[in-house]
């Protein structure tokens, strides 16, 4: 009987699954922060829309995060790429466009840059493959740097003055 298991590609954490799962928190944290304006909106309470906004902010960057890492690991078209950013824009459209690029089979397969995988082309390639091969700091950098932008953002305010 031949065997259905994938060769072992450093990690069971494949760029269908990080993707899907990013795409489906995105998509629920959209409805989340909806929910909070509907609240706030219809004098039930404005205090959820801080706590969503935060809860889909968050989910948001670290979206646009994994989009760019599955962009370059799977080498979309620059048009995909774009259009994967472009649909956390769009409320409930990140989980529609991971399951058309996942039918195109544009999220098949491993990493391809982990540790005796391909060898790294370009700025970018090698930072990928640097974050393969070191996951423990790469995803303590991602957070800091999420966490960064964040507080940044923050800062600056909610993108609609309060009146």
């Amino acid at each position: 009987m031949p065997s259905t298991v994938e060769p072992r590609t450093g990690t069971t954490l494949t760029p269908q699954r990080l993707y899907g799962f990013l795409a489906t928190a995105e998509m629920f944290t959209w409805g989340l922060l909806i929910l909070g304006m509907v609240l706030k909106y219809s004098h039930v309470s404005d205090a959820f829309v801080p706590v969503f906004g935060s809860i889909h902010g968050l989910t948001f960057l670290s979206y646009c995060v994994v989009t760019c890492f599955v962009w370059v690991n799977q080498r979309w078209s620059f048009g995909r790429g774009v259009l994967g950013l472009a649909s956390s824009i769009i409320p409930f459209c990140t989980v529609p466009f991971e399951r058309s690029t996942a039918r195109a089979g544009l999220l098949d397969g491993g990493w391809r840059l982990v540790a005796g995988g391909d060898e790294p082309r370009g700025f970018i390639e090698v930072v990928q493959a640097w974050c393969l091969r070191h996951p423990l700091p790469a995803a303590v950098a991602a957070l800091v740097v999420i966490a960064v932008v964040f507080t940044v953002l923050l800062i600056l305010g909610p993108p609609i003055p309060r009146s």
